[in-house]
């Protein structure tokens, strides 16, 4: 690990790898790979944000039967169940998996379709890990499927700045590459943690139920000598559900071994994939594209000013908000979070004021960033739940007041998971949406089902912790060009 007041910088990294060779050759392998498997790609995703690296797929807002039906039967190769579940105390992750994975088994005998499950999580390590996907397994094996002989595990997602190399998960930033056990997600109150190094982490995460010295590590040697069938070999060797670490810095490592893992799998290994967002882009084989434009997001008809939506605490949407205020891009509305504990009269006449004077602005055409006070409503009750259920209370105010709002934006942009997922789904009525593709790297856009409350509106997922400081504001700007 890096120590000392000099952090490890990506290009340092990328300069000891060279390509893998043949990198056509392995993407054509790859492709044909795709062609030869039948099976429907699943994700669930612990919230909205997991969309971030693809396009012209569907998002599912539920799990019901006739709900995962419908994603079965889309064209493409991959769907997205929503199941915001690291909004969810443990009871509820457990129950909501068990239920999913449930229905699936139900509608692929019923469509007589095979698929791959994946667990899509936080590039930063926060979530329900391993409890997802030790109930997915225990659901699906009880229930007669075949057993599963691993679990990957991927984390690497470029656009948010997240490379594992060495197994030593970093983050990057404006100073570097930080080790991920040293930034403010290890920190989080919910989903804490200590270790870097995934091996660690993985011991750490199981309670040593699977300890580092058992899990099998796919290095950056291996993936940029482009050798699939020395890496398919390690894959088929797995059993017992241990875990398999992916090192990645780039696309191309990706390529590799899902070129490989698509070996294994035509030879009858099974797994569950726990990642984030870059690999289902490759594992699905979704194109890169570029970045959207607001002429691609024109809104619904009648649409009136612009909505910004933060609940996020995390320091970058802090100064991302600080930037978007200093440029004049929106009228900042701050909601103060911190009277939802005070007698219920109090919040009550905060509520109204913040829907009040929300609707005042964006009848006058206006976009507006309602914003929680930046102060975290912290309990200190030593209880992780405690601090989850009050984040969903936030949560849940931030939504009645979008949900009460009687005019329709041009378009919203929700900052942070669990805000964005509850706008969504519970202030906008989404049941279906598709992903038209990203705004800024790592930042998707849906485009709101017929079914939502305002249809055809572009919806901006902005998670919490991807950007720089000027990103939302740059893409305010661009989505507002004629100012506030």
């Amino acid at each position: 690990m890096e120590t000392g007041m000099e952090k490890l910088q990506l290009s340092e990294l990328q300069q000891r790898y060279a390509e893998p060779p043949d990198l056509e050759q392995l993407e054509a392998a790859l492709s044909g790979a795709l062609q030869q498997n039948p099976g429907k790609i699943i994700v669930l995703d612990d919230d909205p944000t997991g969309v971030q690296t693809v396009h012209g797929v569907t998002v599912i807002t539920d799990w019901e039967i006739g709900s995962i039906r419908q994603g079965f039967l889309t064209p493409e190769k991959i769907f997205f169940i929503l199941t915001n579940s690291r909004s969810f105390t443990r009871a509820e992750t457990e129950a909501v998996h068990r239920e999913i994975a449930s229905n699936i088994i139900a509608v692929s005998r019923e469509l007589n379709r095979d698929y791959i499950l994946v667990s899509r999580g936080d590039s930063t390590l926060r979530g329900h890990y391993p409890l997802e996907t030790e109930v997915l397994r225990h659901t699906l094996e009880g229930s007669g499927e075949d057993s599963f002989d691993g679990e990957i595990l991927c984390p690497f997602f470029k656009e948010g700045g997240r490379f594992t190399a060495d197994n030593i998960h970093y983050v990057s930033d404006q100073g570097g590459l930080t080790p991920c056990g040293e930034t403010e997600f290890a920190r989080d109150r919910t989903f804490g943690y200590k270790a870097s190094e995934l091996g660690q982490w993985v011991e750490e995460q199981t309670a040593g139920a699977f300890p580092r010295d058992s899990v099998t590590m796919i290095s950056l040697e291996e993936l940029r000598s482009g050798g699939t069938a020395a890496i398919a070999g390690k894959l088929k060797a797995v059993t017992g559900f241990n875990k398999v670490v992916v090192n990645a810095l780039d696309y191309c490592d990706l390529t590799v071994f899902c070129t490989a893992l698509y070996a294994a799998l035509a030879e009858g290994k099974r797994y569950l994939y726990r990642t984030a967002a870059s690999f289902v882009r490759v594992l699905g084989g979704v194109s890169a594209a570029p970045l959207l434009t607001a002429a691609q997001l024109p809104g619904p008809p009648g649409g009136r000013g612009g909505l910004i939506v933060a609940g996020s605490h995390t320091a970058k949407t802090t100064a991302q908000l600080e930037q978007l205020g200093l440029s004049g891009a929106a009228v900042m509305l701050e909601f103060n979070q911190h009277l939802l504990i005070e007698p219920e009269e109090i919040a009550e006449r905060e509520i109204q004021r913040v829907i009040q004077e929300c609707t005042r602005l964006l009848e006058q055409n206006k976009t507006v960033a309602l914003c929680t006070r930046r102060e975290r409503l912290d309990l200190n009750s030593g209880n992780k739940e405690d601090e989850l259920r009050i984040a969903v209370r936030i949560s849940d105010a931030l939504t009645g007041i979008v949900a009460s709002l009687p005019v329709s934006p041009r378009f919203i942009i929700a900052k942070g998971g669990i805000t964005s997922s509850d706008i969504g789904t519970k202030a906008l009525m989404v049941r279906q949406a598709v992903v038209a593709g990203q705004i800024k790297p790592g930042i998707p856009v849906w485009i709101c089902g017929e079914e939502s409350r305002f249809p055809q509106l572009p919806y901006v997922i902005f998670p919490g912790n991807v950007g720089e400081e000027t990103t939302l504001r740059e893409i305010v700007e661009e989505l507002n060009p004629c100012g506030k």
